[in-house]
């Protein structure tokens, strides 16, 4: 060795040395992934080791062992990782010695900022400790080595691993429980925007668990894709740990972009689909794992009980599980569903889906030996698949919450898009509207689930179901989803098997699958044109009949703000208007509805004050399917005399007041004076709710109307003092407004559309920037999905009449950069 190496080897033994070193290593690009793990996990075992060897020797301290475990005992250093280590002893030391030892340890590590999890601890403290506590437990599972007596930490490794297997029933059941707990509190990794990488379900924490469960011999994970998912999981953990220069686990939206580019992906949305799928392994590997211990406990517990009962057993066998026909070629066997002795799969290319639908409509598992069989053995469909076979993929469908789990199964042998090719586009892709629960693929699922419950409600049941998994298809191509799944549904149907207007309805399904819940909420259902406009894209009643189960299918398995009794009461209310034109009726001309007894009240208290009057009332509670019933909202009537910035002064003092609004209707009234002349003014009827808490005093509200009507309080400059006190986090920059012009919307009025980032002041905003363009809005329709609001207003000139299609364009540009 030259004196060079000496040098360099003595610098890197210190805490200066081990810093550069591990900088060098942590900034090297060429080395990533495993092999940086392992050479940082390396380069601190060398550290440490020399500060352990230094220290021994100085406090003459024998029989000990520094001895790394957890993620450290598995060489899974990532950049920011904590350093898992245990001081073990034989109880021969001093106590002062050994605490001197710790020290010259301990403290080099928290002098470089790292984080220490340490112990100090005999074998046989160490054992005890593990028995009492699980977490230490599973951490001494992967114990290794780092320098001192190699016995005494081999030692324990092997007692740890002997008390390990030994309590197996008591502390698998223990750790199953632990898992499931976690997975409650932290959400399954492959759907969340911003997923725990290591504790939410399906994550690193996960995969450790199943390492644990091999180690006890009561049963192993399954290991196809386990190692290379634990690698995509570790791997993006240590660019996010790179790119934060924090120990964080979180893959927070902002941080999304960094660490795609870090790993060298396209963007975020390849990160996230990447993530899914790792985490979709490890969680469908877990639910494998688990349900096979549950199975080797329960015949563990039986079995000497029927050894007893046999008198030790015919030939001491083990004994064999009864199978209960299923379907033709499958059966039950040990609460699984798996093949009969007679299958051949080779030669019947629909025993994989009526496997499938057997195993749903049980309610029971699917064999992973029979999944792996089935897509290495299994002949391919014919293309268009037969009936038989179509009509077991509606029976798979129909099956309710069992289906879910079953399609999991088939996808994660790959077997659902050897069945249906598109299906790969939409496998795992995220969903970055945050009012969507699943990812794209797990939302149809869960749309055909939702479905299956409504197949009472539609003549054709398959038809129903069939959209129901194929509405959202054309996401992941470039345009309107529903336009590009239009075409893709058709290839599709046809491909199961449908005849051609079988596949016509599926494709219009899918076409126009938004169709109602968008027309029903940003529309005046009052003018025919909607009603019309609507029977023309369906085109029958059978047709409308299978739309409206779809559309409250796709609201139920999109998220809870996705669907409410307010939004299912105005889709049944345009299901109702559109049935009747398409049974020949024609929609009656929109009139101006007479004013109700309260609002006249109010308009003649208005004409008589020359104020504004304010009344707030509780809207009927309809019942929904449950059963229970459930409020609509609170309805806010204002009646004053006709002026100009009435509605965005209105607007903003409910933003003020924190009143989320979901509707609103504006119209001019004339009641005569005593003068026997008439008088114009405005009532505005409003459904809010209160964004928390509870809601204001109409005499408050009132007041505030009052001033902001008069100039007295300045709503823009209040808005933006309460924005700036309290700003919102914002994970990622939000896509700007979009304002358009809907063409053929109306036949009295012309639709402006705006699509925007929901915020404080939105609307307020919006009524100013119509006001300032000097149009009247005769009506508003206000929706709010997550963090996108999408409100429609119906404006006319100041003669009452559309407008022209220059000035709409104008006036859509106005309110865009307004907003802008």
């Amino acid at each position: 060795m030259t004196s060079t190496e000496v040098t360099t080897e003595s610098e890197e033994s210190g805490p200066s040395g081990y810093a550069a070193a591990r900088l060098r290593l942590l900034q090297e690009k060429a080395q990533s992934g495993p092999p940086r793990r392992a050479a940082l996990a390396a380069l601190t075992d060398d550290w440490l080791s020399a500060l352990f060897t230094t220290a021994a020797a100085e406090t003459g301290v024998r029989g000990a062992a520094l001895v790394a475990v957890g993620g450290y005992g598995r060489g899974e250093l990532s950049p920011r990782s904590d350093l898992d280590l245990l001081l073990l002893h034989d109880g021969s030391a001093d106590a002062a010695a050994l605490a001197a030892l710790a020290d010259r340890v301990w403290y080099p590590v928290w002098d470089l900022g790292l984080a220490l999890d340490h112990s100090v601890r005999t074998p046989a403290e160490a054992c005890w400790t593990a028995r009492e506590d699980l977490k230490v437990q599973l951490g001494l599972l992967d114990a290794r080595p780092v320098a001192g007596d190699l016995g005494l930490a081999a030692g324990l490794r092997t007692a740890i691993l002997a008390d390990w297997r030994n309590q197996a029933p008591k502390r698998l059941p223990a750790l199953d429980e632990l898992c499931r707990e976690r997975a409650e509190r932290m959400g399954e990794l492959q759907f969340l925007l911003e997923p725990d990488l290591k504790e939410a379900r399906g994550g690193l924490r996960d995969a450790t668990a199943l390492r644990a469960v091999a180690a006890s011999w009561v049963a192993d994970a399954p290991r196809e894709g386990l190692s290379e998912a634990r690698r995509i999981l570790l791997d993006a953990r240590d660019a996010l740990h790179l790119t934060t220069g924090r120990a964080t686990d979180r893959l927070a939206l902002q941080e999304q972009d960094q660490v795609a580019t870090e790993l060298g992906l396209l963007d975020a949305d390849a990160l996230l689909r990447q993530v899914y799928e790792a985490a979709r392994t490890v969680s469908y590997a877990t639910d494998v794992t688990w349900r096979e211990v549950s199975r080797v406990l329960r015949a563990r517990s039986v079995r000497p009980r029927l050894r007893a009962m046999l008198g030790g057993g015919l030939g001491g066998g083990k004994p064999v599980p009864d199978r209960t026909p299923l379907a033709d070629g499958v059966v039950e066997a040990d609460g699984e569903v798996v093949l009969a002795r007679t299958a051949r799969p080779e030669k019947d290319p629909v025993l994989t889906l009526r496997a499938a639908a057997a195993a749903a409509e049980s309610g029971l598992p699917l064999s992973r030996h029979l999944v792996r069989h089935l897509a290495g053995a299994a002949r391919p469909l014919p293309v268009p698949w037969p009936a038989d076979a179509r009509e077991e993929l509606v029976t798979l469908l129909g099956a309710g919450e069992a289906t879910v789990g079953v399609w999991e199964a088939l996808e994660s042998e790959g077997i659902i898009t050897r069945l249906l090719p598109d299906w790969e586009r939409v496998h795992c892709r995220p969903q970055r509207n945050p009012v969507h629960t699943w990812t794209v693929d797990r939302h149809l699922v869960e749309t055909a689930v939702r479905a299956s419950a409504l197949t009472r409600r539609v003549g054709r049941p398959d038809l129903l179901l069939v959209a129901a998994l194929l509405h959202d298809i054309g996401k992941g191509w470039p345009g309107d989803h529903s336009v590009a799944g239009e075409v893709i549904a058709r290839d599709m149907a046809a491909r199961i098997g449908f005849d051609k207007h079988d596949v016509g309805v599926i494709a219009t399904l899918v076409r126009h699958h938004l169709l109602l819940i968008e027309t029903a909420t940003r529309r005046d259902l009052d003018d025919p044109a909607t009603v019309r406009s609507v029977a023309t894209a369906v085109g029958t009643a059978s047709t409308l009949e299978l739309l409206h189960a779809l559309t409250e299918a796709d609201a139920l398995a999109t998220g809870p703000a996705a669907w409410s009794t307010w939004r299912a009461s105005l889709v049944t209310d345009l299901v109702r208007r559109v049935a009747a034109v398409l049974a020949g009726e024609a929609p009656p001309e929109p009139e101006p509805a007479a004013p109700s007894a309260e609002q006249e009240r109010l308009a003649v208290e208005a004409l008589r004050t020359g104020e504004p009057v304010l009344a707030l009332h509780a809207q009927a509670e309809t019942p929904p399917q449950d059963g229970e019933p459930e409020p609509v909202g609170v309805e806010l009537l204002i009646a004053l005399p006709d002026r100009p910035g009435v509605l965005p002064a209105a607007a903003g003092v409910l933003a003020l007041h924190r009143l989320t609004v979901r509707a609103a209707d504006l119209r001019a009234v004339e009641l005569p004076t005593e003068l026997g002349e008439s008088a114009d003014l405005l009532l505005l009827s409003w459904r809010v709710a209160a964004e928390y808490g509870s809601l204001p005093q109409a005499a408050r509200l009132r007041a505030d109307l009052v001033r902001a009507l008069d100039g007295s309080l300045d709503i823009r400059a209040r808005l933006a003092e309460r924005e700036a006190a309290y700003p919102r986090r914002r994970g990622v920059k939000a896509p700007p407004p979009r304002v358009t012009v809907a063409a053929a919307g109306s036949q009295v009025a012309t639709v402006i559309e705006v699509r925007a980032q929901d915020a404080p002041g939105l609307l307020h905003r919006i009524g100013r920037a119509l006001e300032q363009s000097a149009v009247r809005v005769r009506s508003a329709h206000v929706s709010t999905l997550g963090a996108n609001a999408v409100d429609a207003f119906y404006v006319t000139d100041t003669d009452g009449n559309p407008l022209p299609d220059a000035r709409a364009a104008q006036v859509a540009g106005e309110v865009e950069k307004a907003l802008g």
